[in-house]
């Protein structure tokens, strides 16, 4: 028969290693956020600083286009100056639209689609394109494991002791989400 001091020393010290392992886990998880946060800052930024140059080329072509390149630059600037995720968020799909419409005046202009630094800086931005979509995936996928992990039991009681708080969704705006139509 096993002593009771013994039987209670194994499960305190069963508890405790999985209060250990728990926060741990949920540690690992937090720093992978902000981790995949950083990653879309970085691309977010190599996008931010691509855009001068392309509105640059397209302004040599279409300097009438005076309301389209100021809005460029202040969805350029609104993502540059944003702090939360939701923010950045919000100025990325502002910034979205205004390149669509920049594109959309490109196509007016045979001869700028077919120069060589628009067509590169138009290959670059595409390229940026795919890594931003590929750090949103990895940064909402990181958010829904900490997530699921911080709501599931028992992981949950020690997520709320040590007050790990959900993190948000990098999501798309509802207008982004919609079929996009140019018109001239």
């Amino acid at each position: 028969m096993m002593n009771p001091f013994l039987i209670v020393l194994i499960i305190f010290g069963a508890l405790a290693l999985f209060v250990v392992l728990t926060y741990n886990t949920l540690v690992v998880l937090k720093n992978r956020i902000k981790e995949a946060a950083s990653s879309i800052d970085v691309q977010l930024k190599r996008r931010a600083d691509l855009i001068p140059n392309l509105v640059e080329t397209v302004k040599g072509y279409a300097a009438h286009e005076k309301g389209l390149f100021e809005n460029v630059t202040k969805a350029r600037s609104a993502l540059l100056s944003a702090k939360t995720m939701h923010e950045k968020a919000q100025a990325d799909n502002m910034l979205t639209a205004t390149l669509k419409s920049l594109f959309a005046v490109a196509e007016n202009y045979p001869e700028l689609k077919a120069n060589k630094n628009f067509l590169e800086l138009q290959r670059q931005l595409e390229d940026t394109e795919d890594k931003i979509a590929y750090a949103r995936q990895f940064y909402n996928a990181t958010v829904l494991e900490y997530n699921n992990k911080i709501q599931t039991f028992p992981t949950n009681i020690v997520a709320g002791f040590f007050g790990f708080k959900e993190e948000e969704f990098f999501e798309a705006e509802e207008g982004e989400r919609e079929k996009v139509e140019v018109k001239f």
